[in-house]
């Protein structure tokens, strides 16, 4: 499949290039009014600085002019960089699909967010931004999304995949971890273009990096096209002696190039020409030109030049076997007073330099949110530009209805990873539809998160096909049959890129009315470095499932660099998500098809599983045979937890596990029973799910506390002891359900080598130290 297809083009001649410039300049009037009128106008109570990047949306409108007004086509999708959000709304607000009321609520409450958001602001946003280098990135996983989406279902076909970004950002590694991925010099669709203003928030950027970069990209099979200087300077270089004015600027550093910006004409005739070779070459060009000449010319780069961007953006769509990266040399602060400045980043401009430029631009202080008076070019070129952009919303389709079991019986020693390994096998012979549905991403981890039977069924996807040289080879356990119509989705070591992939193959129920079920595996210690895309991703409305394995300490060989303390926290703390870790592989089946159910619909959500490699053995579970307590059970688990043995009468204290830690707390159990102490035992199957019924007794959120009064009713209330392969403090919050006393165990330093046994003693979750801690309690 190829997606993009032929863009918008016109010749020169037809461009109304006059309207365009008009609209480019109430663009630059309306993006930095939003904000001056949020800073200086709007008044905040509690005088907390609102903020805003009146600089870097300077820098862009000349970019998204060209682009938005004579170049996109309904289809294509565009990331803005985050601070350029208030040139995005004042072009959806010139193209009719913004009301005027929320220009002066810009960074206010239920107004425009700080930066472009696809659940919260008002109008039309492709890609949620915010997060520097994760936002450019996503333009390359939404278009391997469209792709597999396109091309396992019908639907509507895609267009360009376009992100604007500033050429700080290409400092953070995620734009370089995404670029070396095998899939993405295939993507002939994405399109980046980089705002090279050369200063970021604290500085000028040091050195001349362009030409690195561009080989970085080109080395990383990117076609890449630079936009340096317009035609005022061009005109002035083709000139006799323009040749060392050429050089001259080349060469010249980013720092002294803002400097000549900064100064008086009189200070640039003086310092343009330089000390060295080809000083009077230059003297002689720049002598005819009259000082506003001169200052036009010396700001004249091609990322302001529309024309030139515009061929720009033609050459790019003429090569669609490679992705594009446009380089614009532009002016941060272009056109503003603060241009140059290197402190201009968030530099904000006073009133009397807000009413000048007012002056400049044409524009009316006493209504500074006017449009274009219906007849004029200017209205005619933004009417068109809407109609031209108009996108229907997609037909949305609903996931498939998720079967409550799959009909296996979990019976003799497995570990939670070996049943997630299984159940893709049950879900396809009971629910076929579903599996039809499910794609699965891994950070070249597949074999060992147990994807492989999985992978043999269901194949590797690829835009294209591939051999598999071993097919024929009888000792290869794994069958790598790459192809279109795989619903595998293997990717390089970087959990980062997972992430980002999850959130936008979890997205495509919205973007094109398909909804998947991505599921993406990665060791769980790992889940730290990808905790910001994946995080973002769930923000910009992705509802997919992570698979933490192994995890814990439980994984005791493999060292400290490789058990994960800090997990089961992140989960119970991740908005708009569900952490599980359940202990039996029952326990495993019913969440996971639940947390299947809960994806690609408005009201969905993600979900995050931490599951170990410890063999448990199943009968522990003692899951009712009786249909009416088997479904009793099953809506226990699903509700976060359950009774795994229950004392006789009043317990003389409450063991509550997770995960794998009901051996030991089972043990435990049995050993103070021994000693005439009756003891509780509570399989938690989702703390983040019984914390969340602890705020809806609180009165903190809406909800059903239900589940509490099932597991710690208050006529069982009795000292407490928790016990997780985590941090102790995951559990400690159960002490405010009944005003019992806890004692919490855990892990709270990094672990080392050693055998399961071993590492559970040092850390003090054995049975003996929770038999002691429980003893320590009542006595």
């Amino acid at each position: 499949m190829k997606s993009g297809g032929a863009a918008v083009t016109q010749a020169r001649e037809e461009i109304p290039l006059e309207a365009l410039e008009s609209v480019q300049r109430r663009l630059l009037w309306l993006s930095t009014t939003m904000i001056h009128h949020a800073n200086r106008v709007r008044v905040t109570p509690s005088g907390v600085k609102v903020g805003g990047h009146q600089a870097s949306s300077a820098s862009m409108v000349s970019i998204m002019s060209a682009l938005w007004f004579s170049h996109l086509r309904a289809p294509d999708r565009v990331l803005v960089k985050p601070h350029a959000s208030p040139v995005l709304h004042a072009i959806n607000y010139l193209l009719g699909e913004l009301d005027r009321r929320y220009l002066t609520e810009l960074r206010a409450f239920g107004g425009l967010q700080s930066y472009t958001s696809r659940s919260k602001d008002p109008d039309r946003v492709d890609f949620s931004t915010g997060s520097e280098g994760i936002g450019p990135t996503a333009t390359l996983w939404s278009a391997i999304s469209h792709r597999y989406v396109a091309g396992h279902f019908d639907v509507p076909r895609g267009g360009r995949q376009i992100a604007l970004l500033g050429d700080a950002e290409l400092d953070e590694g995620a734009i370089w971890e995404a670029l070396v991925d095998p899939m993405v010099p295939q993507l002939g669709e994405v399109l980046w273009v980089v705002d090279l203003n050369r200063q970021s928030l604290d500085r000028i950027v040091p050195d001349i990096a362009a030409g690195r970069i561009g080989a970085m990209f080109e080395a990383a099979g990117w076609q890449t096209i630079a936009v340096k200087y317009g035609r005022r300077l061009r005109e002035l270089f083709a000139r006799q002696g323009g040749g060392a004015l050429e050089r001259r600027i080349d060469a010249m550093s980013n720092e002294e190039y803002q400097r000549l910006l900064r100064g008086t004409t009189a200070e640039l005739r003086e310092r343009l020409p330089g000390q060295g070779r080809g000083r009077r070459d230059v003297q002689r060009v720049i002598a005819d030109l009259e000082d506003a000449e001169l200052r036009l010319a010396v700001r004249d780069l091609g990322g302001h030049d529309l024309l030139d961007l515009l061929d720009a953006f033609r050459a790019a769509d003429s090569t669609t076997d490679r992705p594009t990266v446009v380089f614009a040399y532009t002016i941060k602060a272009f056109g503003l007073p603060t241009e140059g400045h290197p402190a201009n980043h968030q530099a904000l401009l006073s009133a009397a330099q807000w009413e000048e430029l007012a002056a400049e631009l044409g524009a009316d202080v006493a209504d500074p949110w006017a449009g274009f008076e219906e007849g004029t070019p200017e209205a005619d070129l933004c009417r068109s530009t809407a109609e031209r952009l108009r996108r229907e919303p997609p037909q949305q389709r609903s996931a498939p209805a998720v079967p409550a079991e799959v009909g296996r019986n979990h019976a003799g020693r497995a570990s939670t990873q070996q049943a997630f390994g299984r159940f893709f096998s049950d879900l396809a012979h009971a629910a076929p539809e579903v599996a039809a549905h499910v794609v699965s991403v891994s950070p070249d981890v597949a074999s060992s998160t147990n994807l492989g039977g999985w992978i043999n069924r269901a194949g590797i996807w690829n835009p294209g096909e591939r051999v598999d040289w071993f097919a024929d080879d009888t000792d290869t356990l794994v069958r790598w049959r790459e192809s279109s119509r795989g619903q595998h989705i293997e990717l390089g070591i970087a959990e980062v890129n997972l992430a980002g992939m999850l959130g936008e193959l979890g997205a495509t129920w919205s973007r094109d009315g398909q909804p998947l079920l991505p599921i993406g595996t990665l060791y769980d210690p790992f889940v730290g470095r990808a905790l910001e895309p994946w995080s973002f991703g769930i923000y910009a409305g992705g509802q997919s499932i992570l698979i933490g394995t192994p995890s814990g300490v439980t994984l005791a060989a493999e060292g400290g660099a490789h058990q994960s303390i800090v997990t089961p926290s992140i989960g119970i703390e991740q908005p708009q998500c569900t952490a599980w870790e359940p202990a039996f592989g029952q326990d495993l089946e019913w969440t996971l098809l639940h947390a299947l159910g809960r994806l690609g619909r408005p009201d969905g959500s993600s979900a995050y599983f931490r599951l170990s490699t410890r063999p448990i053995d199943q009968t522990l579970a003692a899951v009712p045979s009786d249909p009416a307590a088997r479904e009793a059970r099953r809506h226990a688990v699903l509700a976060g937890g359950y009774h795994l043995r229950r004392a006789a009468g009043t317990p003389a204290v409450s063991i509550v596990a997770v995960g794998v830690m009901v051996i030991e707390a089972l043990a435990a159990a049995a050993e103070l029973a021994e000693a005439e102490i009756d003891a509780d035992v509570i399989c938690l199957t989702s703390p983040d799910l019984i914390f969340r019924a602890l705020q809806v007794r609180q009165g903190l959120r809406d909800g059903d506390a239900g589940v509490l009064e099932e597991i710690f009713p208050a006529q069982r209330t009795a000292p407490i002891v928790t016990v997780c392969d985590g941090h102790p403090h995951t559990l400690a919050f159960l002490a405010a359900v009944g005003g019992a006393p806890i004692t919490s165990l855990g892990v709270e330093d990094f672990g080392q080598s050693g055998d399961v046994d071993d590492l559970y003693r040092h850390f003090g979750i054995d049975t003996d130290t929770i038999v002691g801690a429980a003893l320590d309690l009542i006595r």
